[in-house]
């Protein structure tokens, strides 16, 4: 090959790249591939708080509050984040708690006892973002609701033990403070003894407080001395329970399944099951569905309410009294609250077959026959 030759060979290569180069250039560039979607944000979980009256070891009325907040956060998951502050007080403490809860970030607050009625009603006007939800009361507002459960129903059937176990006819009951709900569990209880027993009477000890074990303990003593041999209580520490073992009579739990603080003494708990309720309220809350300025009063139909852990000597005729009790609140087809009925002075409550509303059962300040002594400041 001559130099002449290789070079307009090479100078013809050359020229080819170029022009390959350049088509290349001129044709339609590759668009960039897309960058992966961001992911979406993930919700920030709602954040719930809990007051509670007394402490989560009580055993009793806030131990059975604090069950269903755990219950809750099973159910929800990383959807919620929950949180409680025990032993606030039903005073101005009460205002402060709620106002921290609300300065915390919390969109639904759950205050579990009467008392954070007026507080909570104070704090709710002032914060109409946040959802507040009062246990036992009847107040309401538009960012505010009540719920409550029907601890009657337990109490009655807690009576009907009672009033077949008894060998004095002589009940005891102590008390914390005198309000309808607590006036109307005592009632309760005495008329669910007199359905299988008209005999008995109930002696009432008050001690002003919703837990205070030394004052429970020694309400309790003075009940045994004065001729009771069965306690029932409205209080939430298991004292009541524990000074029965010690003295040996039988006694009952409450608001918990008490069986361990006085295994001989026990007869049965009367429990209370909050986890519906709260997880009802909080699917609202999630939902948009939540609407307040409302109330609801659950019981055994609603899963609220039940009696547990009956002790074997109890006899089977009247553990089948109590099924036969527990199906018909179910069912709604039997009433406690149904007349004739007299309270303790003999003034007629209820007529004939007339039964008791929830108005009715609401503004209880009475005792019915059977009760001994007077309900502190009544007329």
């Amino acid at each position: 090959m001559t130099d002449l030759y290789k070079r307009t060979w090479f100078r013809a290569a050359a020229l080819g790249l170029v022009s390959a180069a350049l088509m290349v250039g001129c044709g339609k560039k590759e668009e960039p591939k897309p960058a992966p979607a961001a992911a979406a944000a993930k919700a920030e979980p709602l954040k719930i708080a809990f007051a509670y009256v007394g402490p989560v070891g009580d055993g009793g009325w806030t131990f059975a509050h604090d069950n269903a907040r755990k219950a809750l956060e099973a159910e929800f998951g990383d959807k919620i984040k929950t949180s409680f502050t025990e032993n606030v007080s039903e005073s101005a403490d009460a205002e402060r708690n709620f106002r921290d809860m609300v300065s915390q970030g919390n969109k639904l607050i759950f205050g579990t006892t009467f008392g954070y009625m007026e507080p909570m009603l104070k704090v709710a006007a002032d914060t109409a973002d946040v959802k507040f939800e009062h246990a036992t009361g009847y107040k309401q507002a538009p960012n505010m609701r009540t719920y409550d459960s029907r601890t009657y129903e337990g109490a009655y059937m807690a009576g009907v033990i009672a009033g077949k176990m008894t060998k004095s006819n002589t009940l005891g009951v102590v008390a914390s403070i005198p309000i309808p709900e607590v006036v109307r569990n005592i009632n309760s209880f005495t008329l669910g003894a007199q359905s299988v027993n008209p005999k008995v009477k109930t002696k009432v000890v008050w001690v002003n407080e919703w837990f205070n074990p030394p004052k429970e303990t020694e309400a309790a003593t003075s009940l045994i001395n004065s001729g009771a041999d069965i306690l029932f209580q409205n209080t939430d520490s298991p004292a009541v329970l524990k000074t029965a073992e010690e003295k040996g009579k039988r006694a009952f739990g409450w608001d918990s399944d008490m069986t361990a603080y006085g295994p001989k003494a026990h007869l049965a708990s009367s429990v209370i099951n909050w986890a519906p309720y709260y997880i009802h309220a909080t699917r609202e809350a999630l939902e948009g569905k939540w609407v307040g300025g409302t109330g609801v009063w659950w019981g055994v139909k609603e899963g609220a309410i039940d009696i547990v852990s009956i002790a074997e000597d109890v006899p089977a005729d009247t553990k089948a009294k109590i099924d036969e009790v527990k199906a018909g609140l179910k069912a709604g087809t039997f009433a406690i609250w149904k007349g004739p009925l007299l309270d303790n002075t003999g003034k007629t409550l209820l007529k004939k077959d007339e039964v008791a509303d929830d108005k009715f059962l609401s503004g209880v300040n009475f005792y019915v026959k059977g009760v001994e002594g007077k309900v502190p400041g009544s007329k």
